[in-house]
């Protein structure tokens, strides 16, 4: 896209907010959703913002990656499917299914229109007149705060050229990669394929499918807006804008804060009130993530760029401070079997790998052997091996925990514990989540 087309008239109309926030810029201090009369109010109505070829151009000018966990342009994603020969299907991922992670939930409970809108100009922009918003079964209140944003939308027919529908999905792990959403939608199991074609060319019903997760579409609606330039006013050069990240563990304020990308980790820790007391190290990323140590996040900045360098990536954007009074071993082993237990059932290395990797992490809690050296084995004879990435994100998982805990390990070997104790403050599913 050239640069020549980022300036429209639509773009312009408007003046964004300077600074933070943003996507959380009308927020309700009672935490109910926001209204349709008050969204419109500050932004306008779809028609209002740039549409079609116009806001591809902004979002190409926004460098815009998605919010869902793998960072892919996101105006690369609308070009490939507007470039299919069949009428493309939008569909928003709200499924969120790891269980560190609440900003989906948070974002579709308080600004469902805001998501609307970015699925309505997304549609528009490549041509198609079909959403699907996918939520977890699980999520009744996120369900009902959309119910009643798209009965306002229809009261004052809003969307008249979209029609969007709600899907409930099953709450499982895997569920909201993009290929198992795809297949459960079209009547078969929720569980991920790496085999082609790719949802981008044949997904719902057989037609192209833009599968965008439902940050990534508010971001859409506010750049569609403000334009790309005003996007980049926060953020770096490589990694520009503003995400939505979950903090839990020992902060004082747990919760979903909107952080522009380079911030510094500290105060990035700041936003929620600080620590509550010392941590053994910083999960970062969620369960696909990797493990950090309170020094070295230091220097580190909100950006993949550093974390990087750990062997990390912002993933699905948790990050869970581990108090230092906590079991991290017997906390992984916990999460070791979760993972084991949300397997696809489609691959050895998934369901007998992940299953003896969670055997071997409990053993090494409890004393009773030093399984160390068949968990680097079991590590690397399944990474790459799987039929998807969740074994790939499993083993990378326990990996990182092996090293961030060692000392701790030592102990658990040598007396049958270490000085604390496991307190469920890694979060599964079940249980209660940020």
């Amino acid at each position: 896209m050239s640069a020549a087309a980022t300036k429209t008239p639509h773009a312009a109309s408007r003046r964004g907010p300077v600074g933070l926030p943003r996507l959380l810029a009308s927020l309700r201090e009672d935490g109910r959703a926001e209204s349709l009369r008050s969204h419109t109010d500050r932004y306008g109505t779809p028609a209002d913002a740039a549409r079609g070829s116009a806001l591809i151009a902004e979002i190409d000018v926004s460098g815009l990656a998605g919010r869902g966990g793998a960072s892919f342009p996101t105006a690369v994603k609308l070009e490939s499917v507007a470039a299919g020969r069949r009428r493309p299907v939008v569909l928003a991922n709200g499924a969120e299914g790891e269980p560190a992670s609440g900003k989906d939930r948070a974002l579709l409970r308080a600004l469902p229109h805001l998501v609307l809108d970015g699925a309505v100009l997304a549609a528009d922009a490549i041509g198609a007149r079909d959403v699907v918003l996918a939520l977890s079964c699980a999520a009744r209140v996120e369900r009902a705060a959309v119910e009643a944003a798209l009965d306002e939308r229809r009261r004052y027919r809003l969307d008249l050229h979209t029609r969007i529908r709600v899907a409930q999905v099953p709450p499982r792990f895997v569920t909201g990669e993009e290929t198992a959403l795809v297949r459960y939608l079209n009547g078969g199991p929720a569980k991920p394929s790496f085999t082609p074609p790719r949802p981008f060319e044949r997904g719902i019903g057989g037609a192209p499918t833009l599968v965008s997760n439902v940050e990534t579409l508010a971001q859409v609606a506010l750049v569609a807006r403000f334009g790309g330039d005003w996007f980049r006013e926060l953020g770096t050069h490589a990694e520009p804008g503003s995400v939505l990240t979950t903090l839990s563990g020992a902060v004082q304020r747990p919760g979903v804060y909107e952080i522009a990308l380079g911030t510094r980790f500290a105060d990035v820790l700041d936003e929620a009130g600080g620590l509550t007391r010392d941590v053994s190290a910083f999960l970062v990323g969620g369960y696909f993530g990797s493990w950090i140590s309170a020094d070295e996040t230091a220097a580190l900045r909100f950006l993949d760029a550093d974390l990087k360098r750990h062997r990390a990536s912002l993933g699905a954007r948790a990050v869970i401070a581990l108090p230092d009074n906590t079991c991290a071993v017997g906390e992984v082993a916990r999460v070791a079997r979760y993972l084991a237990s949300e397997s696809a059932g489609q691959c050895g290395p998934c369901v007998r790998g992940l299953d003896a990797v969670a055997t071997a992490m409990t053993r090494l809690a409890s004393g009773d052997a030093d399984e160390r050296p068949r968990l680097a084995r079991w590590v690397s004879m399944i990474r790459g091996r799987g039929a998807c990435r969740h074994p790939d994100g499993a083993t990378a998982f326990v990996a990182s925990a092996l090293d961030a805990f060692a000392a701790e390990v030592d102990l658990h070997l040598r007396y049958g514990r270490c000085r604390s104790t496991t307190r469920g403050v890694l979060p599964v599913a079940g249980g209660e989540r940020p």
